[in-house]
This record gives structure tokens, C-alpha cells and sequence, in this order.
């Protein structure tokens, strides 16, 4: 579990974020909703350390991260998986190089070992004979499951998602939610998301935060989102024609089953 503690950030004169409090649980997928400059990506770097907190607490299950000295956060760091918005391979090295990279950087395995947890995790995304191909020899959306089975090489107990679905097509999207779904449940993972996409929200969304102008405006479930009564939250999720369609259409559906209930 990873719980934000009334945390501010401020950067000079100017608090991007204000007094934010939220917990992520095992087990489930949290996305984290926002506009752009509304203090999201902050946050998840607040979380991973990228950022430094002004005030309040950053806590993996019973440790305050931001106040452990430098030892205790790699430690805390080495339980991390990281999923950057575009991927993030390196170009020079090839997609087992790329799998291994965190192996090489935090274990004594053999080479054999390390070979062994590539192609598990490479197996494991759906990705089986590609490790001799280089980053510029895949589609996006093999790119980003190699940067999931990166992620996960070190068996991590959190996993924290910048924007996984940027640059996708809407049927590669859902591959990569549905696959960080399952690894989140079968790992037991705390796991993060930062999303625009609202598909995301709606399929995966165990618990939704939604971010405003620095603060916690609004926190439930995919399906909470859409009988919400939160004008800010609407106003982001359900911008366009066809979410105003879905959102009157779910209030339509509502209203017509409390009528039963009422003449039951």
C-alpha cells in the first residue's frame, strides 16, 4: 500500500500541490485524472522521489519514504516498476538488454539467471522470440510491453504508470490496460496510473482521483464516476458529445430503476 499524507509541494512561491491525502491499495489499479498542470504528474513523481515533498508524507506500507535517508530509499526504490509515458527503451540496446538493464543494475544474478527472468517476463507480456530485435524494430504497443516486462524483471511490489496508453490506438489501449490489470491482481502489486484516457478510467479504474488545481477534488470508483454530481469532475471526464451521450444515458438508467424500486 502507498498512502500520500497531506502532502504540498511547492516550487518557490508557487504550490502546485495542496494538502493531498490519498491511499493505493494492493491488489488494485488506481488511475490518477487531471488536467494538464493540474498537479497529477507531480504527484507520481512526488511518490517515486523525482520531487521533492514541502510538507506532509509519502508512505510505502509502514515506511515514511520521504524522510528515510538515501540508503533506505534505494531500497524502498528497488520495489519500484516504473512505466514511462513513451516507453523509455534504450535505443541502443536491444529488447533483452533493455528487460535486463534493472537486473544488471540491482542484482548479483548469473547471466543465466538474468536470461532466464527476461524471458520469463518477456513470456509473460506476450512477447516471446523478440529478444535480439531493437526498439526501432517495434510497434508502439510492443514497445510498452517491453517496458512493462521491464518493469516487473524485479518482481516490484509497486508499480507506477505515467500515461501507458500515449500515442495508441484504441484496441492497443485496451491490451495494455487489461494487461496491467492482470499483473497488478496476480502480483499483488500497488499499483499507480496517471491517464487522460478516459477508456482506461471507465474499464479499469478499481479507484479513480481526481486531481483540480492541485488538490483532491473527487475520489471513487469507475462506476462511481458515472453518477457523480461533480460539476469539475464532469466537466473533464464527459467534455465531449458522445460523454455527454454516456453520462445522460447512465443518469436516464438510474432514475428508471429507483422508479421500479419506488412502484415494487
Amino acid at each position: 500500500m502507498i498512502e500520500v499524507k497531506d502532502v504540498t509541494v511547492r516550487f518557490g512561491e508557487k504550490t502546485v500541490l495542496s494538502h493531498v491525502s490519498a491511499t493505493f491499495e494492493r491488489g488494485k489499479t488506481s488511475l490518477v485524472i487531471g488536467r494538464s498542470g493540474s498537479g497529477k504528474t507531480v504527484l507520481l513523481k512526488s511518490i517515486v522521489g523525482l520531487v521533492t515533498v514541502t510538507e506532509g508524507e509519502i508512505i510505502y506500507d509502514d515506511a515514511v519514504f520521504n524522510k528515510l535517508d538515501f540508503t533506505g530509499q534505494k531500497d524502498i526504490r528497488k520495489e519500484i516498476g516504473m512505466i514511462f509515458q513513451g516507453s523509455a527503451l534504450f535505443d541502443s540496446l536491444n529488447v533483452e538488454k533493455n528487460v535486463m538493464f534493472p537486473l544488471d543494475m540491482f542484482t548479483d544474478m548469473t547471466i543465466g539467471e538474468k536470461r532466464d527472468r527476461v524471458n520469463f517476463c518477456l513470456h509473460r507480456v506476450n512477447l516471446d522470440k523478440v529478444n535480439k530485435l531493437s526498439p526501432a524494430e517495434l510497434s508502439g504497443g510492443m514497445k510498452k510491453r517491453v517496458a512493462i516486462a521491464r518493469a516487473i524483471a524485479l518482481n516490484p511490489k509497486y508499480l507506477l504508470c505515467d500515461e501507458p496508453n500515449s500515442g495508441l490506438d484504441p484496441q492497443t489501449s485496451i491490451v495494455i490496460d487489461n494487461l496491467i490489470r492482470e499483473i497488478t491482481e496476480e502480483y499483488n502489486m500497488t499499483t499507480i496510473i496517471n491517464t487522460h484516457d478516459m477508456n482506461s478510467v471507465l474499464e479499469i479504474g478499481d479507484k479513480v482521483t481526481f486531481i483540480y488545481e492541485g488538490h483532491v477534488e473527487w475520489e471513487g470508483t469507475k462506476n462511481d464516476i458515472l453518477h457523480s454530481h461533480n460539476k469539475y469532475l464532469d466537466d473533464f471526464v464527459f467534455a465531449s458529445e458522445l460523454g455527454k451521450k454516456i453520462k445522460a444515458s447512465a443518469v436516464k438508467v438510474k432514475s428508471d430503476e429507483q422508479k421500479t424500486k419506488s412502484e415494487a
